[in-house]
C-alpha cells in the first residue's frame, strides 16, 4: 500500500484556509481518494486541550519559548497519534497549518531563532515535512478585517498588524527555501482564480 499524501494549507488569519480546506477535500473526493482533514495545533484530544491554552486570551503575558515547546509539544501528539498512522495506512491527510506555521508566528512574529525551531523540528519531525503546501496570501490589513468579522479574536488575531507583517514575510522566506513544495496563491483574488490553481497544484502532485 503507497503512503499518503500530507497536505497542508497556510496562510495569515483571514487569508481563506478554511475555504480552501473543504475544496481540497472536494477534490480528492472527487477522485475517490480518502482524506482526513485535521489542524494545528490539534488534531488530537491532548494536542486539543494544549490549543486551548495556546489561543485563549489571558491576562499573564505568555513566555515565546513556552508558546514555541507548547506548539511542538501538539505536534508531536498528533504526528506520532494522527497523521503518522493515517500516511501508512494510505489515507491523504489535509491540515490547516504545520511547522511552517511555526516559523512564521514563533519566528517571524515572535523573533524567536529560526535555528532554535529547526532544531525541534528535527527532534519531533525527523525528516518528515509536507508534500504539498499551499500558501494563502493576503495583505494583513484585509486579513485581519475578515478575522475581526468572524467574532471574539484568539490570543493570536489580536496582535498588530507589524505582527502580521511580519509572519507573512516569514512565510516567503520558507518558500524561497524550499520552492518546489509551495504553491503561492493570491488570496485576495475571486475563487473563481483560486481554485483552480489549488486543482492544479493538487493534480501536478498526485501525478507524479
Amino acid at each position: 500500500m503507497s503512503r499518503g499524501l500530507f497536505i497542508t494549507v497556510e496562510g495569515i488569519e483571514g487569508a481563506g484556509k478554511t475555504t480552501n480546506l473543504e475544496f481540497v477535500r472536494s477534490v480528492l473526493g472527487e477522485l475517490d481518494m480518502e482524506v482526513v482533514t485535521t489542524r494545528e495545533p490539534g488534531g488530537t484530544p491532548l494536542a486539543e486541550e494544549i490549543r486551548e491554552l495556546l489561543l485563549r486570551p489571558r491576562d499573564e503575558q505568555v513566555s515565546s519559548t513556552a508558546e514555541l515547546l507548547m506548539m511542538f509539544a501538539a505536534r508531536a501528539q498528533h504526528l506520532e497519534q494522527k497523521i503518522m498512522p493515517l500516511l501508512k495506512s494510505g489515507v491523504h491527510v489535509l491540515s490547516d497549518r504545520f511547522t511552517d506555521a511555526t516559523y512564521a508566528y514563533q519566528g517571524g512574529g515572535r523573533g524567536l531563532s529560526w535555528e532554535l525551531i529547526a532544531n525541534l523540528e528535527k527532534i519531533v519531525q525527523r525528516n518528515f515535512r509536507p508534500d504539498l503546501t499551499l500558501l494563502l496570501c493576503v495583505n494583513p490589513e484585509v486579513g485581519i478585517a475578515r478575522a475581526k468579522k468572524r467574532g471574539e479574536l484568539d490570543r493570536f488575531e489580536q496582535e498588530k498588524l507589524e505582527f502580521y507583517t511580519r509572519v507573512q514575510d516569514a512565510y516567503m522566506k520558507r518558500v524561497a527555501e524550499a520552492p518546489e513544495r509551495y504553491c503561492v496563491i493570491n488570496a485576495q483574488d475571486p475563487l473563481e482564480l483560486i481554485q483552480p490553481k489549488i486543482r492544479q497544484a493538487l493534480l501536478n502532485k498526485l501525478a507524479e
